[in-house]
């Protein structure tokens, strides 16, 4: 058994938070008992209620019962996971913010844009600057050969550059997420109006065929309404007629269950 104080190994995937343990069904019981009660003080009534969990910390809970009051969900700044921080903003961050040199021009963004320059701006071209970005990479990476194969003690300025340019094609690539789930939406939007649309072809082509059977039934003198319902018990033997209606049901019924 390893001592207290060792320090663990590093992992891929973090282990779960020691609070874990106290996630036992007793511990859940006797906390859904205590909502209860809290519920009854109001009126004397049991009744629903969604607890918050502001109104669950507010509750005289015993110690190994907190940890199964999940926190309040953030709305501003930044919240931990697995000890890293992350921004509850959903705007990119510049380069420029971050201190990393931009290699691309930045794309326009609205009327302050058009006020500085009287020439019509055109569309920021993403996949064109991916490009020049791609071919510097390789270039770059070619220097890199040259320069560790002559003197390897200075590949730290190319490995810079190298860097530079997959942190600029990275924010270039994220620069176009918002059009690509606009896309992705319309997309997942057209296949379903598809299918939507190929269900009630296949409902209409149904209905044909059997309004087709059902005007072929009316033509040889059979009623309809009558065929429909079959007696329970048959005692007499089935004349040719009502053979012929039977045929009719039959196929039917077939229509229905090849469409189904």
């Amino acid at each position: 058994m390893a001592d207290a104080g060792q320090q663990r190994p590093l992992t891929a995937f973090a282990p779960p938070p020691p609070l874990w343990k106290h996630f036992t069904p007793d511990n859940l019981k006797k906390l859904e008992g205590i909502k209860k009660d809290a519920s009854k003080a109001e009126d004397g009534k049991p009744r629903k209620k969604q607890w918050t969990p502001t109104e669950l910390q507010a509750l005289d809970l015993p110690t190994e019962l907190r940890f199964l009051v999940p926190p309040e969900i953030p709305k501003s700044g930044h919240y931990s996971v697995f000890g890293e921080l992350q921004s509850l903003s959903t705007a990119l961050p510049s380069l420029k913010d971050q201190g990393i040199t931009q290699l691309y021009p930045s794309p326009s963004t609205g009327d302050a844009d058009l006020e500085q320059s009287s020439e019509p701006s055109r569309p920021f071209n993403h996949a064109y600057y991916l490009l020049k970005i791609s071919k510097s990479l390789l270039l770059n990476f070619l220097e890199l050969v040259d320069i560790l194969s002559v003197s390897p003690e200075q590949f730290e300025s190319k490995v810079e550059d190298l860097r530079n340019l997959f942190v600029n094609a990275h924010h270039l690539l994220n620069l176009y997420r918002p059009h690509q789930a606009r896309e992705s939406l319309i997309l997942m939007m057209e296949e379903q109006l598809s299918s939507t649309r190929e269900e009630i072809q296949q409902m209409d082509k149904l209905k044909e065929e059997i309004t087709g059977v059902l005007e072929q039934l009316k033509k040889d003198g059979i009623d309809v309404g009558a065929t429909i319902e079959t007696p329970a018990i048959q005692t007499e033997k089935p004349d040719k007629a009502d053979e012929k209606a039977s045929e009719h049901s039959q196929l039917v019924w077939k229509l229905l269950d090849e469409n189904n």
